[in-house]
């Protein structure tokens, strides 16, 4: 992560001076709003397939079109950038209003102690196997973030903490989201092998599955109870998306400062430019008050269903967005190394997760 907050710091003040006005944006939004109502067809046609992995998915392939690409790289990257970043936010605040913290105290202290394991474990194993295969920029933080806590909404909400680069992100998300999507296969086949019963087997989901949406798909296959299970444990990994961000953030503060005062080149542009991170993003203390606001049982169950959808959109779109960012060229050069660190971490989250459950229950 020091490399992504030192050594890009001029051209991270510069963007941050350049951005474009939101009536520039109009193409690129556009787009994702078709490239939304695209991924709900795919959803519709083969249910199996989560929305927001189609979105991931047909990003990626509106950037590699022919007749799309040099609209997606032209007049829409404003807009889509916008996206990936704004559209972002918008749905980490929402995804707030999924939890309730009666239900994540309602797990047990044993079972908030299993996924507290399980998060640190895959986090610190990841960092240090990306580092040790040498990927570059925040790949490795963006990685880790992912696989422990909530797939690609992690990554979005840390990158903007850490000031990630585009690039990074991007690869991040499709390495996440593949393996999340791969999950949905595999995992239910190893149900029985492993001798899961179904809320043995809908915990284990729920503390190694990335995305939400992924975590329902995979642990319906295992009953009503599995599935209930596996949500009330993935909640609980989504609250410790807070303090993770509000960790990268000081991190990120105190790598600006360090830059600072060893004269690192840009480093004072960064700071004027108004680039040092809050300790608290913004988007952040917005979820940790959709939590709250859910926990008080205030909003009725329409409002609720209602805020689940735009969430959903919005996160759709966000993750089209960062799909059309990616660059396969770019990927094929450390595609080895971060298939590798991706399948270390899955090999990590699973393991220590299954051990963890067959301790707690």
């Amino acid at each position: 992560m020091s490399g992504g907050v030192s050594l890009t710091l001029r051209e991270r003040a510069t963007r941050t001076r350049s951005l474009p006005p939101l009536g520039g944006d109009a193409p690129g939004l556009l787009l994702a709003a078709v490239g939304v109502a695209a991924a709900l067809a795919v959803h519709a046609a083969v249910p199996a397939v989560p929305k927001l992995t189609a979105a991931v998915v047909l990003g990626m392939a509106a950037a590699h079109l022919p007749g799309l690409r040099p609209v997606v790289r032209g007049v829409a990257r404003p807009g889509l950038s916008t996206a990936g970043k704004r559209l972002m936010r918008l749905g980490i605040v929402l995804l707030g209003l999924k939890l309730s913290l009666d239900d994540v105290l309602g797990l047990g202290w044993a079972t908030v102690a299993m996924v507290l394991t399980v998060v640190a474990a895959t986090f610190a194993g990841t960092m240090w196997l990306g580092r040790k295969l040498g990927l570059p920029g925040d790949q490795p933080l963006l990685v880790a973030t992912g696989y422990s806590i909530c797939g690609a909404s992690a990554i979005g909400a840390v990158s903007q903490a850490a000031g990630s680069e585009e690039e990074d992100v991007a690869s991040s998300v499709a390495l996440v989201t593949l393996c999340g999507t791969l999950a949905i296969a595999v995992l239910p086949l190893l149900q029985h092998p492993l001798g899961l019963g179904e809320i043995e087997f809908g915990r284990w989901v729920g503390a190694s599955v990335h995305d939400v949406g992924q975590v329902v798909a995979t642990a319906q296959t295992g009953g009503p109870g599995a599935l209930r299970e596996a949500v009330l444990v993935k909640l609980m990994r989504v609250v410790l998306l807070a303090p993770l961000v509000a960790g990268v953030a000081v991190v990120a503060r105190r790598n600006l400062r360090n830059a600072r005062e060893d004269g690192v080149e840009g480093a004072d542009d960064a700071g004027k430019a108004g680039r040092r991170p809050p300790i608290v993003p913004l988007f952040v203390a917005g979820f940790l008050a959709m939590i709250v606001l859910r926990t008080t049982g205030v909003l009725p169950d329409q409002a609720l269903t209602l805020a689940g959808d735009a969430q959903e959109l919005l996160l759709a779109a966000a993750l089209f967005g960062l799909g059309s960012a990616v660059h396969l060229p770019t990927m094929a050069r450390t595609g080895g190394r971060i298939a590798l660190l991706g399948l270390g971490s899955w090999v990590v989250v699973a393991g220590v997760s299954y051990a963890g459950v067959l301790i707690t229950t």
